[in-house]
């Protein structure tokens, strides 16, 4: 395990620095302990339950790392699982942050997310009155930090596939570009189903009657939902353009494919008036027509080239050639 921080806050302010033990901790009202720590071993998280009477399911799932985004009470504590997200090329890769909120402790740990808690740390704590309000309020400036992290990925994925769109208008998209464009669309589908149930957990945390949630601090949490919902609103669009880029990409390919198919039928046309002529010309009988002819074939070239051009001017003027 990393402990990245661990301080205990009275009145909105640092106060002393916070050592794991297997003591139970002793606070008063008007301060709690802010524990930030990634990885955890089970020895390590044993000894956070000792210090803050930890429940035993919610200790095991913080361990396990692989939860679904939801928000659990065990008695008058809270323990909240929320998913992070970055991108790794075109992937978007999952971490997992689990969160116990008490009167006197918040502990966030965090499992696969590169990102970690520490510039979070440092602006609250430059704002002692609104860190007084207490660990209801981390939960819901960490909640605000996961959330806002979704904008500049969905952000840059939206980028991309803009990219391609211009691409698709000037050429033909290549095959493994339109592989790309189908991983993009799993990873926003992806994305969408696990937004579903993080709406739904701050969702609660701003409607119902919590542990450790004060009144006041709805507000806050709501404003947390409204970006939940703004980013599941781009996520939306974004899953929209990329089938738009692909079926308009389709509708180019079939417009082209059909211009070349006229322009083949065209010239088609028009070499086949020659063809016949000749084809008939060319047969081995005797007694045939104009045969004997001083200038038949200077007639038969002359009769081919107006017939051709007619063809042409023809077929030029209805936009086949």
């Amino acid at each position: 395990m990393t402990v990245v921080a661990s301080f205990m806050y009275r009145a909105g302010k640092r106060a002393e620095e916070l050592r794991l033990t297997d003591r139970p901790l002793a606070a008063v009202d008007g301060e709690f302990a802010w524990i930030g720590i990634t990885d955890p071993t089970d020895e390590e998280l044993g000894k956070l339950k000792a210090m803050f009477n930890l429940h035993p399911l919610a200790i095991e799932d913080a361990l396990n790392g692989k939860q679904v985004p939801k928000v659990d009470i065990y008695g008058d504590q809270l323990f909240v699982v929320v998913k992070t997200a970055h991108l790794e090329g075109d992937k978007i890769a999952y971490g997992e942050t689990s969160i116990f909120v008490g009167r006197h402790h918040v502990i966030s740990v965090r499992h696969g997310s590169p990102v970690a808690h520490s510039e979070l740390r440092r602006q609250l704590e430059q704002s002692p009155r609104l860190l007084d309000h207490g660990p209801d309020y981390v939960l819901h400036a960490i909640l605000d930090f996961v959330v806002d992290g979704y904008l500049p990925m969905v952000q840059t994925l939206e980028d991309k596939v803009l990219e391609m769109e211009k691409h698709m208008l000037i050429s033909f998209l290549e095959r493994e570009q339109i592989r790309r464009l189908f991983r993009m669309r799993r990873q926003v589908i992806r994305c969408q189903r696990i937004l579903g149930p993080m709406a739904e957990i701050i969702g609660k945390l701003t409607n119902l009657e919590l542990p450790c949630i004060d009144e006041n601090a709805r507000p806050y949490f709501r404003d947390v939902h409204d970006h939940v919902r703004r980013v599941e609103f781009m996520l939306s669009g974004l899953r929209e353009v990329i089938t738009s880029v692909f079926e308009a990409s389709n509708l180019l390919e079939q417009q082209r494919q059909g211009t070349i198919t006229r322009q083949l039928a065209a010239w088609a046309a028009i070499l086949a008036v020659p063809t016949a002529i000749a084809g008939i010309y060319g047969m081995n009988f005797e007694h045939m027509p104009e045969l004997k002819t001083e200038y038949g074939y200077y007639v038969v070239i002359a009769v081919i080239l107006v017939v051709c051009s007619g063809l042409y001017y023809r077929f030029k003027r209805t936009g086949w050639l």
